[in-house]
């Protein structure tokens, strides 16, 4: 299935939702360190509730790190600034859906990346800085498995 990467995330709660995401979609969450928190905080496992069993998440210790494990052939990364437009995106299982910190969003250096494939953005109406990290990375994944008939799903 999809990949589904959060580069030094912040934020406990999106964290907390990435893992319920993945669980549900039969994706993978890959978490980018630093991370800006513990994996045991309670506000992480609240948010993701009784759905870390259920969800493949792994930590790595740099992109580096996340790259050598991963071994991606396509890796979109999401920005305001893109110039695709994520449904314009035929997405193939194995694709790596890659998402930044939520204060700043993926850095200048992450985005020239030679592994990333496109920058892709979410459209949103003008004067709109960002959507909330897991409410992006919840369309874009969900976009993704819809193309291929939500396979697996009941």
């Amino acid at each position: 299935m999809f990949k589904v990467m959060f580069h030094e995330p912040c934020i406990p709660p999106n964290t907390g939702n990435a893992i319920r995401l993945v669980a549900a979609t039969g994706s993978e969450l890959h978490l980018v360190e630093p991370l800006g928190f513990d994996l045991s905080e309670p506000k992480l496992r609240r948010a993701g509730l009784d759905y870390h069993d259920l969800a493949s998440v792994t930590v790595h210790a740099d992109l580096d790190a996340a790259w050598a494990a991963v071994q991606p052939e396509r890796v979109y990364a999401f920005t305001a600034h893109g110039t695709t437009n994520y449904a314009d995106i035929a997405y193939r299982p194995g694709d790596v859906l890659l998402f930044g910190p939520e204060p700043t969003g993926l850095s200048e250096a992450v985005l020239a990346d030679p592994h990333v494939t496109a920058h892709v953005r979410i459209p949103m109406l003008p004067g709109r800085r960002s959507l909330n990290l897991s409410n992006a990375a919840a369309v874009v994944s969900y976009e993704a498995w819809r193309q291929h008939g939500f396979s697996g799903a009941v």
